[in-house]
């Protein structure tokens, strides 16, 4: 949200209480007679006043608590539904024109159920039922259009096709989408084969194993933690020479740490021996 959408949102009561008092405090405000409306709906489109949002959003307070029961079938918090309800509210106040001449109930309708609409389509499954425009329709159409608890005949889903304008393979897909549930993850069953069917046993993946992952980070650092604990204990010349041949990006040859100490190729070849051999010492102790 913007900011000014922001601010509105701080606007609306949030009631400590049950969702009950809320929607009776919501009641308890007064509507706006349009003469009203108007003047404050004017005064937020020329000047910003918050506090002409404040009363706009408030006076309608009650019609989303309303338009939110519509959608109480649906199984998801009623709270929850009043709550998406009131952003909607918020968003058709800050975009109402009063000149047009139509009320702000008219108007705030759209961008309420709108709200609500994207609410259900997220929760109400874990896997969304609806992605397109014409799914969205089609999914909340549908719902008004059953009468009955089982299947659409193939006569009902021609019918309904027709009112909505959708093929009857579109309907049958929905009719699918919507009769289908979430199983649990584990699906605790005392029936052994219904528990075999559970996600979490086809949805394992096998191509990684956490815990051997951590064991071999932690098997790793802890080698390390060892090696350079073995290389403090070497001196600086053997050091510099298993730092050199090792360790930097750019290998040091024999010949060029012979030159550096001023000694044979043989003679850094046995220093790095007996270095690594020191080396390996302290890290089978």
């Amino acid at each position: 949200m913007t900011d000014q959408a922001q601010s509105m949102a701080l606007m609306v009561p949030q009631s400590s209480g049950s969702l009950e008092s809320y929607v009776h405090s919501a009641h308890n405000i007064p509507m706006l007679e349009a003469d009203k409306e108007y003047e404050l709906a004017k005064r937020l489109q020329e000047t910003g006043d918050l506090q002409a949002a404040k009363q706009l959003i408030m006076s309608h307070l009650r019609f989303v608590v309303h338009v939110a029961k519509g959608y109480a079938g649906y199984g998801l918090p009623q709270a929850d539904l009043i709550q998406e309800g009131n952003i909607g509210l918020m968003k058709a106040v800050k975009r109402f024109d009063p000149d047009v001449g139509v009320r702000l109930v008219s108007f705030a309708v759209h961008w309420i159920k709108a709200e609500i609409h994207e609410y259900v389509l997220k929760n109400w499954r874990i896997v969304k039922v609806a992605t397109t425009k014409a799914q969205r329709k089609l999914f909340f159409n549908l719902r008004k259009a059953k009468t009955r608890l089982g299947w659409f005949s193939d006569s009902e889903v021609g019918m309904v096709a027709d009112s909505l304008g959708v093929s009857k393979a579109d309907v049958t897909e929905m009719e699918s989408r919507m009769a289908a549930q979430d199983p649990a993850f584990d699906l605790a069953s005392d029936n052994d084969d219904e528990h075999d069917y559970a996600p979490m046993h086809y949805l394992e993946d096998h191509s990684s194993d956490l815990a051997s992952q951590v064991e071999n980070d932690n098997w790793e650092q802890n080698n390390q933690a060892r090696l350079l604990s073995a290389i403090k204990t070497l001196d600086e010349r053997s050091q510099h020479i298993l730092k050199a041949r090792w360790l930097d990006e750019d290998k040091t040859t024999l010949q060029d740490l012979a030159a550096t100490y001023q000694v044979s190729a043989e003679r850094i070849r046995q220093l790095e021996k007996n270095a690594m051999n020191k080396l390996k010492g302290c890290m089978e102790a």
